[in-house]
């Protein structure tokens, strides 16, 4: 086994090896945008390249050290622990955390005894993932009642909902996802990071805008992502006016159909509670909304990290126990 960088002209043969758009090359190229070390590798079997996967290096506060991030990559098995601790050595990291794209149905192999399993994951260890192959009937036909009863609704009381690629379309969509974070009152990336991932993915044509408009005003605004046979609903935003017209539910149903005209065969909701889901937990809400699409709740194994650095990785552990560490890692990784 040999871990080798991959080159700019390794790009087709690594895109074809990553399994989640936020592996793939040019969200690499919209992260380094950011000003963010971005770090690509290849693990190579009898000389055949068989996995890749890329990487962030974040620098720790009053420190000489980094911590490394590799969200939705390869299985964390022998060799790719043999490669990370290769890269965490020669890139000086304290500790590398790892979020493998690894449902636990599809899991069989063993996972490297070195990744020690991470109270911290920054990515939702479920989601909802609906099979676009289906027909349209058949997808409403899987939907929970009430929500197939608001997509007409919606449709009732006239909401349009309109496919944009402008930057104009771009500007209502920022001023909904502010609004919404500020309303909902939670973390959320800042102004600069999503102008970049629109203005990177857009140019390769990897992200588009769906706007709900009711009587002229845009109430809702989803950005949609797309990478190889999957379309991906990370980022949305609306406004608290006009409820009752539930655009929310329009612009769902349009990014279902929007995938199965793109010819896509998934659709992937970005994020999810848990099967007994708590009614209490604060993301409830938005869980049960993506639970009425009908979508398959998948499993994911889980947050490993691989340790070089103890007494640093500790003092994470005991800052965790002091502040609110989450929102903390995510804004030192940028999440």
């Amino acid at each position: 086994m040999d871990v080798r960088s991959i080159t700019d002209k390794q790009k087709t043969s690594y895109n074809k090896l990553i399994t989640h758009v936020i592996q793939s090359w040019q969200w690499g190229e919209f992260r380094k945008s950011l000003g963010i070390p971005v770090l690509r590798y290849g693990i190579y079997e009898k000389g055949k390249l068989s996995k890749a996967f890329q990487l962030t290096l974040h620098r720790i506060p009053f420190a000489n050290q980094y911590v490394g991030y590799l969200p939705k990559g390869p299985f964390p098995d022998k060799a790719l622990a043999k490669a990370l601790k290769t890269i965490g050595q020669e890139r000086n990291c304290a500790f590398i955390k790892v979020e493998p794209n690894i449902e636990i149905e599809n899991y069989k192999l063993k996972i490297e005894n070195s990744f020690k399993l991470s109270s911290k994951p920054l990515f939702t260890k479920y989601n909802f993932i609906l099979d676009l192959t289906k027909s349209e009937e058949e997808l409403l036909k899987n939907m929970h009642p009430k929500t197939r009863y608001n997509i007409r609704l919606a449709q009732k009381h006239g909401v349009k909902v309109e496919e944009h690629t402008d930057d104009q379309a771009f500007e209502i969509y920022l001023k909904l996802y502010f609004e919404t974070t500020k309303r909902q009152n939670y973390h959320g990336h800042n102004e600069h990071y999503h102008r970049k991932v629109w203005q990177t993915l857009k140019a390769v044509e990897m992200a588009r805008l769906l706007i709900a408009f009711y009587k002229g005003k845009p109430l809702t605004a989803w950005m949609l992502l797309n990478f190889q046979d999957t379309l991906y609903y990370p980022y949305g935003g609306s406004s608290k006016t006009h409820p009752e017209v539930m655009a929310n539910n329009l612009v769902a149903w349009q990014a279902l159909k929007l995938g199965k005209k793109l010819g896509l065969k998934k659709f992937d909701m970005w994020g999810a509670l848990g099967p007994d889901a708590d009614p209490e937990d604060p993301w409830f809400g938005f869980h049960k909304f993506k639970q009425g699409y009908g979508g398959h709740l998948v499993e994911y194994i889980g947050t490993y990290d691989l340790v070089f650095n103890w007494p640093v990785y500790m003092l994470f552990t005991i800052i965790d126990r002091l502040t609110p560490f989450k929102v903390f890692l995510l804004k030192l990784l940028g999440k």
